[in-house]
């Protein structure tokens, strides 16, 4: 990777980061597509070890507020859903699997702006767990299908919440991609260099995540996973 693009992949994931520090995810949903714009190479192992980073530092910012019960109940669902994406990666062409998870969130959240409520459930979230592990595991795509569930909750909530789903699930899909022969050593150099940038844009969210707590969370949430949903259909294209 030259000097050049991983500047421009640094400052992809500083936004990112901010985003994930304000409203609990959607790193990977704004750094994921153009990153593989840049260079294919950085998605999807090295956003998803780089990924824990913030991820890890939300959890640690707001722990007191993890729903631990609803991670469980999502991590039960991630393990198969993990297996799926492994399999997907070795065997499904990459447009048509980015096309299908991008339709699926646009779904997800047109139902919740006409009339969904979708609440934090045993069953639900098992089931957007195994939606999220497979696409996080073959997309870095695994936010929306959980974060949806949380979208009427308390922002520390959300980000707390997200935070420990996160790391749990990342390690989960990294370790399945090892596994299966997909992780690289070069994918490991290319996580760490990324992380300096990472971390400014955690740091930047600070002032944001205040912002947007209260009445801003629930739309912030819904435009995160739409804009994420939208890019990846653009870079399939």
């Amino acid at each position: 990777m030259s000097t050049g693009t991983l500047v421009l992949a640094g400052l992809v994931v500083a936004v990112g980061a901010v985003v994930q520090g304000s409203v609990g995810f959607g790193m990977n949903l704004v750094a994921a597509p153009l990153l593989a714009l840049l260079d294919p190479s950085l998605v999807p192992v090295p956003i998803l070890l780089a990924s824990t980073v913030p991820a890890g530092l939300s959890l640690l910012r707001e722990h007191a507020h993890a729903d631990w019960v609803g991670v469980g109940w999502a991590m039960l669902g991630r393990l198969p859903g993990t297996v799926l994406g492994v399999l997907a990666v070795a065997v499904l062409p990459l447009r048509g699997l980015t096309v299908v998870v991008a339709l699926s969130v646009l779904a997800c959240v047109g139902l919740s702006v006409i009339s969904w409520r979708p609440r934090p459930e045993p069953r639900a979230l098992a089931t957007a767990g195994v939606v999220s592990g497979a696409f996080g595991t073959a997309a870095s795509i695994g936010g929306p299908p959980v974060a949806l569930l949380y979208q009427h909750s308390a922002g520390p909530t959300v980000r707390a919440t997200m935070g420990a789903y996160f790391v749990l699930g990342s390690v989960l899909s990294v370790v399945g991609l090892s596994m299966a022969g997909e992780v690289a050593t070069d994918d490991l150099r290319a996580a760490a260099l990324l992380v300096p940038f990472l971390l400014v844009g955690f740091v930047l969210s600070r002032g944001t995540r205040r912002w947007l707590d209260g009445p801003w969370l629930r739309p912030a949430v819904l435009a995160v996973s739409a804009g994420g949903a939208l890019l990846l259909i653009v870079r399939a294209l």
